[in-house]
């Protein structure tokens, strides 16, 4: 029987945490709905046989059978039942496992009593789909590798950690483009995509479609006979024939040569390519993975790339956004890099001052996380001491930090852009402060000359939680 949202769900709420459980008890109870509760995944497992709820909210980290666990073992019967995952830390790799194990939504902590609302909503519609007929997308589980982490627990990072989950859930068929500008991780996605897929034993196979001319392009991906063209003294096997059952990764793909494009389209619509001078069909089995730092819809308007292959490559689309717009994960990224060339170079720098971190978060990145990569690796093979000073990194940074930016003028109307830009500059002020002072609200509203009050009203504002910050 088909249920009617009007009528309130029966809702299992699985944390070891009295005062989650509160929250959710008393939201729950005001939107008019019944919360079961549950300790630990064991107590959980017990409580679904018992209760039979209509959705679950599950914490990850639990005594006894933590949430992945449980959750895992909710679907090994096929069951329909939405369940979404709770965590306090936002990685790439709770997101895709939690994604791969077969959850309906994935929420970090502090957690947003709208966005419950809206999530449990979502939830019970799906449950009427369901009952009407529509069958769930099967789910693949692969084993997770670490190898490929991405760096970022802000709110857009955590959007393409689920995409990623998602799409390396899916047959080899389903093609995907990655977008966003130089820098910003292009390869370090598709490379995720595979590493987390059902065929991560296979090759991954990267061309960049700029460095490779195109007479040589052609060989590279198709392979070619013996005798195709002087030269041609062996059979040599492309780029396509390689991947086997992998991922061929195609990097800015905007430059491929027309003649090209459409022996691509070709391909990915037929699914199978001949060798330079031969005439013998082989299957294409790998994933196809585009990137372009190009804006990719301007072009295909210009003429420069065929809609057809467009469409082809663009089954699902994942964006990367630009470090200037996820500036609450520099810190992250920051320490993260520290560690890494820490390793490398054989230091031991523990950190940042306030200085230099302020300086770190005030700059634009025109060349984002590759940027500021380089720059840390620089920083710690300059650090005399243990901690890195804005000495070590001020003088690499372009005339943009020290400049004021130009202004983006968002409406003609004198007071709407001046509100525009005074919200922009309000936001990052205290995202700056929050993280200086890690989640100290305190500490940030005194060193702001504000009164905690005040500050804490800003925060309200622009909806930003001490708790995402704190370190």
């Amino acid at each position: 029987m088909k249920r009617d949202d009007k009528i309130g769900a029966s809702v299992l709420v699985v944390d070891d945490d009295e005062n989650i459980l509160f929250a959710f008890r008393e939201v729950l109870r005001k939107e008019g709905h019944r919360c079961i509760v549950a300790r630990n995944g064991e107590e959980a497992l017990g409580q679904l046989l018992k209760e039979s709820p209509d959705l679950v909210f599950m914490d990850i980290t639990m005594p006894k059978l933590d949430g992945i666990e449980t959750l895992k073992r909710i679907k090994q019967h096929g069951s329909l039942l939405p369940v979404i995952i709770i965590t306090g830390y936002g990685t790439m790799q709770t997101a895709i496992k939690a994604v791969q194990s077969g959850a309906f939504e994935y929420l970090t902590k502090p957690l947003d009593v709208e966005k419950i609302r809206e999530v449990t909503n979502r939830a019970i519609y799906a449950l009427n789909t369901r009952a009407a007929g529509l069958k769930e997308v099967d789910v693949y589980r692969a084993d997770l590798v670490d190898r490929y982490d991405l760096v970022g627990r802000s709110d857009k990072m955590q959007e393409v950690y689920k995409l990623i989950g998602s799409i390396s859930t899916t047959p080899n068929h389903t093609s995907v483009l990655i977008t966003g500008e130089s820098g910003t991780g292009k390869e370090f996605v598709a490379r995720a995509i595979h590493a987390n897929g059902t065929n991560s034993d296979q090759p991954f196979m990267g061309i960049n479609c700029t460095t490779i001319p195109e007479s040589l392009l052609e060989s590279e991906l198709f392979g070619y006979e013996k005798g195709a063209f002087t030269g041609a003294t062996d059979r040599k096997l492309g780029k396509f024939e390689f991947a086997g059952k992998g991922t061929i990764f195609l990097d800015e793909i905007i430059n491929l040569s027309p003649n090209l494009q459409q022996k691509l389209l070709r391909v990915l619509q037929e699914r199978e390519f001949e060798r330079l001078g031969g005439n013998t069909a082989i299957h294409a089995h790998g994933r196809f993975i585009a990137a372009t730092n190009r804006d990719i819809d301007r072009e295909v308007k210009k003429g420069n790339f065929r809609e057809d292959l467009f469409y082809r490559l663009n089954i699902v689309t994942i964006h990367l956004p630009p470090l200037r717009e996820r500036k609450e994960d520099i810190p992250m990224l920051a320490n993260y890099f520290l560690m890494k060339y820490n390793g490398h170079l054989k230091r031991s720098v523990k950190g940042f001052s306030d200085d230099a971190m302020s300086l770190l978060l005030s700059y634009q990145y025109p060349g984002n996380v590759r940027e500021l990569e380089n720059l840390i690796e620089r920083a710690v093979m300059l650090t005399k001491g243990d901690v890195v000073l804005p000495e070590m990194i001020e003088d690499k940074l372009e005339t943009s930090v020290k400049e004021p930016d130009t202004l983006r003028i968002s409406s003609p109307v004198f007071s709407k852009s001046r509100k525009h830009i005074l919200m922009l500059f309000e936001k990052q002020f205290l995202i700056g402060q929050l993280i200086k002072h890690r989640g100290n609200v305190t500490a940030a509203a005194k060193s702001s000359g504000m009164t905690r009050q005040n500050f804490q009203r800003l925060m309200k504002k622009y909806d930003l939680s001490a708790d995402r910050y704190r370190t």
